[in-house]
């Protein structure tokens, strides 16, 4: 078990924490690196994993980001003012019981009357915008490149193509690569999957028959008394498969889910024959055809379950704290702007810079990406989308991507960095994700990383949040980390709206907290590297901290 310590910073150089609109004062110390305190040992039982995101460092021994501490020290009584947060997702369920008090309304809008009363072009725009219609499935970007590109380049040699028409036929030749390494290992996966499954399930019957329950474990396999040979053969496989989860019920829950999940890659992501994008209407080689879609922001979908993700991202940011039902939000004084712009595969560079210009023309002060690609055919359209959000003082807090690769030898997009290395917006922060445990496994073992090209880390593995019709599911990825950071970003925004986008960027930068323990990389145990040198900051986002930031800045 390796020991941290917390250093504090000294006592002379606390911060006198004055409220917004209130004259009492909290004379807070922030918490600094960790080098020697004891560890939690024991696992978190499952009351304090739904919690995780908001406990504290030094009280809990949990990379948590200090919620509870902020809002009990330092936020008490406090008033800040109401902030708009766009998320541009999948779309949300805006009736969950957790959200409807907590989503925006387009105060020009009059709702269900066909007109577009604020004469902003979207007829009907009550709480936000779905640039996606009816469609839930989609293309991966380099299937769209392919398909596009083939009939010119199919068969060609590069000897045969000319200088002028090089960079597209290697962009050609690149994602039929892609194509050809991801329909392999998903078609591979499912097979692999199904085999696994034809096999549990009839040992589970049986077992379960024999034990006479389905939900049985390890002890009690190993308490079979005098087993054949058959059910040796039984008990080491289910063995086996309750290494993966607590039950085997659960094994085969996950193993029909990954089943329907390549089932969707294949028929979906892979198409090459369908045109998803026609129903629209719009020609998504035109960025200046940017009136389409509808006000359905959540989905076409009855059951909702397409707009999972958006749901999910949305609790975490502003679930509505304190009402005694489900989970609280990172952040209170939200509203969330909801914009559908990210379908069930690749999204299009057309969809996200208009989502971001919609968000930021309709008020909002923080807008939440969780999602990426590898491939962007109009990059420019979106980069010209994040420098306008710059423009009118709007922070991008955007999910660094789930393949663990290190994103200053990988591009994925969106991103705020051009061909030269340099930003073009000092407004856009890119957030990795971080796991509840402390060593080596700091790291989420899926998420993406990079001195130059990821900011800071936040909270990313097994995250308690809001899913559609009023339900709760743990989701993990660098798109909860993302929203974490957003409710951080929104909070600092409340409660000291003089700041800038510039600012409250800088601030949840310098406020982390940091360590130097060699963490694993990727999930590979041979590549580790120091937790301070695997982000820009080289640190872990932390509210108390960032508001005791934000009120010294408040007042230079």
């Amino acid at each position: 078990m390796k020991l941290f310590k917390i250093t504090l910073f000294a006592v002379a150089m606390s911060t006198v924490l004055v409220s917004c609109g209130s004259g009492a004062a909290i004379v807070a110390t922030p918490i600094q690196n960790i080098d020697a305190n004891p560890l939690k040992n024991a696992p978190l039982v499952d009351a304090q994993l739904k919690h995780w995101p908001a406990m504290d460092l030094v009280k809990d021994t949990v990379p948590g980001m200090s919620v509870d501490r902020a809002y009990n020290e330092i936020i008490k009584n406090r008033k800040g003012e109401t902030v708009i947060v766009g998320v541009i997702d999948s779309g949300v369920d805006i009736d969950h019981e957790d959200l409807k008090n907590v989503i925006w309304t387009n105060p020009g809008e009059i709702a269900g009357n066909g007109i577009d009363d604020d004469k902003n072009g979207f007829i009907d725009d009550i709480h936000g915008w779905n640039f996606l219609g009816n469609i839930e499935g989609e293309n991966m970007e380099y299937v769209r490149i392919i398909r596009k590109l083939k009939s010119k380049y199919e068969g060609k040699s590069e000897s045969s193509i000319s200088a002028a028409d090089r960079e597209e036929y290697a962009l050609y030749q690149k994602a039929q690569a892609e194509y050809q390494k991801e329909t392999s290992e998903i078609t591979a996966n499912k097979v692999r999957y199904e085999q696994i499954l034809s096999q549990l399930k009839p040992i589970h019957e049986a077992m379960a028959k024999k034990l006479g329950k389905t939900n049985y474990s390890k002890e009690d396999l190993a308490a079979i008394k005098n087993p054949s040979v058959q059910e040796q053969q039984q008990i080491a496989m289910l063995n086996q498969m309750l290494n993966f989860a607590d039950s085997v019920p659960a094994v085969v829950e996950d193993l029909e889910g990954g089943i329907e999940y390549f089932n969707g890659r294949l028929e979906n992501n892979f198409n090459m024959t369908k045109d998803f994008r026609g129903v629209l209407g719009d020609n998504p080689e035109d960025i200046t055809d940017n009136i389409y879609g509808d006000n359905n922001v959540a989905g076409p979908d009855p059951t909702r379950e397409n707009v999972k993700h958006g749901t999910h991202v949305s609790g975490i940011i502003a679930a509505q704290r304190n009402n005694k039902i489900g989970m609280d939000g990172v952040a209170n004084n939200v509203k969330i702007l909801v914009v559908r712009a990210v379908p069930d595969g690749d999204e299009y560079d057309k969809d996200i810079a208009l989502a971001i210009r919609y968000a930021v023309d309709n008020g909002a002060k923080v807008l939440n990406t969780s999602f990426g690609k590898y491939y962007s055919p109009h990059a420019d359209w979106v980069y010209e989308a994040i420098k306008y959000a710059a423009s009118k003082d709007v922070l991008i807090v955007n999910a660094s991507g789930n393949d663990g690769f290190d994103l200053d030898t990988v591009n994925i997009y969106p991103n705020d960095q051009i061909d030269n290395g340099s930003e073009i917006s000092d407004s856009f922060l890119t957030v990795g994700a971080l796991n509840y445990k402390y060593g080596s496994e700091l790291v989420a073992d899926f998420s993406n990383y990079g001195k130059t090209n990821v900011d800071v880390f936040a909270p990313g593995v097994k995250i308690w949040s809001t899913t559609p019709l009023s339900t709760y599911e743990y989701l993990q990825g660098t798109s909860m980390a993302s929203p974490e950071v957003a409710g951080v970003a929104a909070m600092i925004r409340s409660y000291y709206p003089t700041l800038s986008a510039k600012q409250v960027k800088q601030i949840i930068m310098d406020s982390g907290v940091t360590t130097n323990t060699q963490v694993v990389l990727g999930g590979e145990a041979s590549n580790t590297e120091s937790f301070a040198n695997i982000s820009k900051s080289g640190k872990m986002v932390n509210l108390y901290n960032a508001l005791i930031m934000a009120d010294k800045m408040s007042k230079l």
